[in-house]
């Protein structure tokens, strides 16, 4: 059996807070001098405990949640309805990010008494460059914790707590979080009896904190003077900006604080992602930018990717409540010229997967996402370019 240990040692912990909820609380998630969130003490697991842990971990496993009645695509999987959709509130569609449509269905959950509270992060107030896990108990308080956070989070850190409630919640979480969630289920059933709701966003991979802190060096702040770090939001998709405890503000447009993807510092599992399109939630919302990048700032569209019974019932009962609204269909193909990076990596993924065995890690084990039969779609000459480029990546994490 592979350890907690050997994961985070090739680099591929996404640090997504579960060794600490399996333990509960014993093993910590802590910040490492290179920005990620990671297990600490990493030989103070019971045997059972990393059992476990080791079945559901995303840097070893990850598994799609697919409703066989719903129709199959090749990049997307399994799915409904895809619409573009937005916030029916003005200010909850402006201040939260991609049109507000995750914060809408939580707010909409907690208001209908379908769930006690949504568990999903936010900033933490003590430090607000960094992200803290919540449980929302009512629609100001999701507001309140909304806005995409764009470094190292750990929800599933709040998953003991929140189990322990023993009352129905719904949780926004990354793709890889959701499917470390529907492993864990088989080892705790409570999850499927409890979460009512699996709300995702299709991710982009998770930076390092690192990225940020880049971010305050250009202005000439320190992490100690930051009253507010706002990823962006207030507008589509809106700056990213800092604001200091004695009145100073920053700002930077998305594209300036994106657009480079070398400096995006992103953690080594998520170049290897078999699923960051959310194919163990409810329901996926992506950017729905042509080309995959905004040319400017709109009034927030998100695209919805509806993914089981339950997510279809939610999406029409917060429509029908004026929670969101519905805009035209997405196909699938339209959604690969939105988000055309994660088509490309889709299709590289095997090829990685084999440069990972190269370098001497076990690639992650995938079920149901359909890894190899997209990985055909490479020519010879580009899959042995992703095969070199993941072994000489990984060599470089495990250095």
């Amino acid at each position: 059996m592979r350890t907690v240990a050997q994961v985070v040692a090739d680099d591929l912990c996404i640090g997504c807070g579960l060794c600490e909820a399996v333990t509960s609380g014993r093993v910590q998630m802590a910040m490492t001098p290179t920005g990620s969130l990671r297990p600490n003490p990493l030989d103070d697991f019971r045997p059972e405990e990393e059992r476990v842990i080791i079945d559901a971990c995303p840097g070893l496993v990850a598994e799609a949640r697919a409703d066989p009645n719903l129709p199959p695509d090749p990049i997307w999987g399994h799915h409904g309805t895809m619409r573009y959709a937005w916030a029916a509130d003005p200010e909850v569609r402006f201040a939260a990010a991609t049109g507000g449509v995750l914060t809408a269905l939580g707010q909409h959950l907690v208001a209908s008494k379908k769930a006690a509270f949504v568990l999903h992060v936010g900033a933490d107030p003590a430090q607000p460059m960094r992200n803290r896990w919540v449980m929302s108990e009512s629609p100001e308080e999701v507001l309140a914790n909304t806005g995409s956070r764009y470094g190292p989070a750990a929800p599933l850190a709040g998953l003991e707590t929140a189990l322990d409630r023993s009352e129905p919640f719904a949780i926004i979480a990354k793709p890889c979080d959701l499917s470390a969630i529907h492993r864990q289920a088989a080892a705790d059933p409570r999850i499927d009896q409890l979460v009512v709701a699996r709300l995702a966003m299709v991710c982009g991979g998770q930076s390092r904190l690192t990225k940020s802190q880049r971010l305050l060096e250009q202005f000439g702040i320190s992490e100690a003077a930051v009253s507010l770090f706002r990823y962006r939001g207030r507008g589509n998709p809106g700056p990213t900006r800092v604001e200091t405890w004695d009145g100073r503000a920053f700002e930077v447009s998305y594209l300036e604080m994106w657009q480079d993807e070398a400096t995006w510092d992103v953690e080594t599992r998520c170049k290897f992602c078999p699923d960051a399109l959310g194919e163990a939630s409810d329901v996926a919302v992506a950017d729905v930018w042509p080309g995959g990048a905004p040319t400017g700032e709109d009034e927030g569209f998100s695209g919805i990717i509806v993914r089981s019974k339950v997510g279809e019932l939610l999406v029409e009962e917060a429509a029908a409540e004026a929670q969101i609204v519905l805009g035209e269909p997405i196909s699938p193909r339209e959604l690969d010229r939105m988000q055309p990076h994660q088509v490309r990596k889709k299709q590289a993924l095997a090829a990685r997967y084999e440069g990972m065995a190269d370098a001497g890690v076990s690639p992650i084990d995938t079920h149901g996402l359909r890894i190899n039969e997209l990985g055909r779609r490479l020519s010879p000459a580009q899959a042995a370019d992703e095969r070199s480029g993941a072994a000489t990546r990984i060599r470089a994490a495990r250095s």
